[in-house]
């Protein structure tokens, strides 16, 4: 019997990759929804390819123009995740709409899943009380599809935190790794976005080469597996390789090595570890160059590089302090790929909003709804683009 899945930001990086290793197993899946944003060519294309019960686009513009051309189809052309379309449980749900965007749909979709597996580490960082509560009350399985968390959650499997003495998240260093810090006063979006090992959307890339990506990691290592803030940290390791590794207080040391792919993340979780991965490498022209696992090389974050590592010790200082970083770093981002605030600012203005006169007010709420988290989220937007403003 077939299993139904659905993917939420199907247009996407992770979409995609979904995608891929779904044709090359379509003879055991269905698709019951997929979602995207704008991408009109590729909506069209995986509708047409792909037949889905439910085809869900934000973008109005585009719902508009695809619902008419789709009007005769089966594929029901939605432009909300109102739970009163949908019907029996879908299989699995992959949640790859980035940004706190995805909070909603993610949230929506956990009654009507058997198991999510979570790309959008926002949702996570900003709503992770609401998701968990959620996945309780409908038994639905919760699966983090990050390299590195999927990492943490294998070799940890059977420790108990007690036996844990450090975990370390590894980031590559991004385009900037061997760069002096006045080297990036004038570097320009197209350079941030050069990642020198993985193909990712243009909002991670950029988080890459800032390393706020690994903050944020770090804020859902500790909301996904109740990890205090002093048993994790950041090693920067070029090759990309390893994406973490466990110390345990008895002297052992373990990892996960894997190639730079979230082919394997995806694929595993997706067929719960039972499937020979080679078979979605059978034409990787990379395949010969793979680096010997001997070439490995690790080394301390150089904080005058990148001083997003500051915030390190900041992100749990209060309840909703990783909903304003993210927040804030999100209209950063943007900003900054719009050509409109220097690299350097991201960091200077994520520490003005956490100085801010009325960030503690904010800060110290803890959200018990998307409604409340929005209000949190929506003051350290409007902040930041104020201070954006006096630049």
């Amino acid at each position: 019997m077939k299993k139904t899945i659905s993917i939420l930001g199907s247009t996407g990086s992770i979409g995609l990759s979904t995608l891929s290793i779904i044709d090359k197993k379509k003879f055991f899946f269905k698709f019951d929804l997929l979602s995207a944003n704008r991408n009109y060519r590729l909506i069209c294309s995986q509708i047409k390819k792909y037949k889905p019960n439910y085809f869900i686009i934000s973008n109005e513009n585009i719902f508009k123009k695809v619902k008419i051309k789709f009007k005769k189809k089966k594929t029901k052309i939605l432009n909300t995740f109102d739970s009163k379309y949908f019907g029996k449980k879908t299989d699995i749900v992959i949640s790859a709409i980035p940004g706190i965007a995805g909070l909603y749909p993610t949230i929506n979709m956990i009654k009507f899943t058997k198991k999510i597996l979570i790309a959008n580490k926002e949702s996570i960082i900003c709503g992770w009380d609401l998701i968990k509560k959620n996945s309780q009350k409908y038994k639905t399985k919760i699966i983090p599809i990050d390299s590195e968390h999927f990492s943490i959650s294998k070799l940890i499997e059977n420790n108990q935190l007690s036996e844990i003495k450090k975990i370390y998240l590894t980031a590559s260093g991004g385009p900037f790794l061997n760069h002096k810090y006045h080297q990036l006063k004038n570097v320009k979006p197209q350079d941030a976005l050069k990642h020198p090992k993985w193909k990712m959307g243009k909002k991670i890339s950029i988080d890459s080469s800032t390393l706020m990506n690994k903050i944020l990691e770090l804020i859902e290592a500790q909301k996904l597996f109740k990890i205090p803030n002093e048993k994790l940290d950041i090693l920067v390791h070029p090759e990309s390789l390893v994406h973490a590794i466990v110390e345990l207080k008895n002297g052992l040391i373990k990892f996960i090595y894997h190639e730079t792919s979230m082919i394997i993340p995806l694929a595993n979780a997706i067929f719960d570890g039972e499937l020979e991965i080679n078979k979605f490498y059978k034409n990787n022209k990379n395949k010969k160059n793979r680096p010997n696992i001997k070439n490995l090389t690790f080394k301390a974050v150089d904080k005058k590089t990148f001083p997003i590592y500051k915030l390190k010790n900041r992100v749990n200082e209060l309840p909703s302090t990783s909903i304003i970083i993210n927040a804030s770093n999100e209209i950063l981002v943007d900003q900054f790929l719009q050509k409109k605030i220097p690299f350097l600012s991201i960091y200077k203005i994520i520490m003005a909003i956490l100085n801010d006169k009325n960030y503690k007010k904010y800060a110290i709420k803890k959200p018990k709804n998307i409604n409340q988290i929005n209000t949190i989220d929506l003051w350290a937007r409007v902040n930041t683009l104020k201070k954006l403003n006096k630049l």
